[in-house]
Formats: C-alpha cells, structure tokens, sequence
C-alpha cells in the first residue's frame, strides 16, 4: 500500500514537471520569443554558459548600445553559428549609410574585432535569460537521453500494468479455486 501511494506521489511529480517543463519551452514561442542557448562564456556574469535565454524579434531601428542581440557574426569573422553580445556601438557607414554594428561580449577585455550590418528589418534582442537551463536542452538533443526520458517512464507504466494484471490473474484464480473447491458440509 506504502509502496503504491509513493509511486502515485512519484508519478505525480514528473507529469507536473514535465507540464511545467514543456509550458516553459512553449509559452515563449507563442509569445513570438526565440529561444537560444549560451555555449560559450563571452557572456559569463551576465548569461553564463549553459544559460537559455529568450529574444524577442525587434526592428532593427530600436536597437540600441547597450542591447543584447542574438546574430550570425559576418563571414570571415571566426565564430561560427550564432553569437550572442552586446551592442558596444553603433556608427553609420558614411558611403551606404547603413547602420554599423560593434558588439562585445561581456567577459571579453575588448569588442569583437569585427563590425557588420544586420541585413535584415527586424532582429532577435535578449528580453530574459535562465541559469542552466540550456543544458537541459542540450542534454535532449542526445538521442540516447531523449530515449531514456521517454523509455523509463514508459517501462515503469508497463511494470505497473503487469504487476497490476499478475495481481488480478492470481485473484482470479484463488476465486475460481474457491469457487470450484468442495464444500466440507
């Protein structure tokens, strides 16, 4: 009886967790957020590595120095995929006009060697960031992790049914013995 009530309890706590969990990575997309990842500390003190933080989608105008931003540093740069740093300054090209972009990391001792435009009208700004939390995620971008988050949930269900069903077939059987058994008069 012990040992079914804290199976219950147990059961109980992960479906919550993993309500609470999947509410966390959906809500922020349907409120138009994106969702990225800190794997490196250019950041660190600020989103340190391992940190999930959410951007929101902003026209490129309202960018400011001071903002954080998400975006693929230009081609040649060094880094590869997506960066996230602080705008450090923002100056205007004096032949296209345009806006030019320096960001800096706030770990970093100096800006990113670097300047870009962002080709786009709109751009992916910082608005919250979570302490390792991307570890998570990064954890269930291993198949072998996702298996098992999926696998032993779904073998306990399937040892709880058999043990359940082993439980009734040996009830079954004592009735039918009784039932069959004759009667002493």
């Amino acid at each position: 009886m012990f040992a079914r009530r804290v199976g219950r309890l147990l059961a109980g706590v992960f479906v919550a967790a993993g309500f609470v969990f999947g509410a966390l990575l959906i809500a922020p997309s349907v409120m138009g957020w994106e969702r990225y990842v800190i794997v490196s500390g250019s950041m660190t003190g600020t989103y340190d590595r391992g940190s999930l933080v959410f951007d929101e989608v902003v026209p490129v105008e309202s960018l400011k120095v001071g903002d954080v931003i998400t975006y693929t540093p230009p081609r040649g740069s060094g880094p590869h995929g997506l960066v996230t740093h602080r705008i450090a300054k923002i100056s205007e090209d004096p032949k296209s006009g345009e806006r030019v972009f320096r960001t800096k990391g706030d770990a970093n001792q100096v800006a990113d060697p670097w300047t870009f435009v962002l080709p786009d009208e709109e751009q992916a700004r910082v608005v919250a960031g979570f302490p390792k939390v991307g570890f998570v995620l990064a954890a269930l971008a291993n198949r072998e992790i996702r298996m098992l988050i999926i696998g032993l949930p779904a073998l306990l269900i399937a040892l709880f049914a058999m043990g359940g069903l082993w439980r009734d077939a040996g009830r079954q059987a004592e009735a039918q013995a009784a039932a069959s058994a004759p009667s002493a008069a």
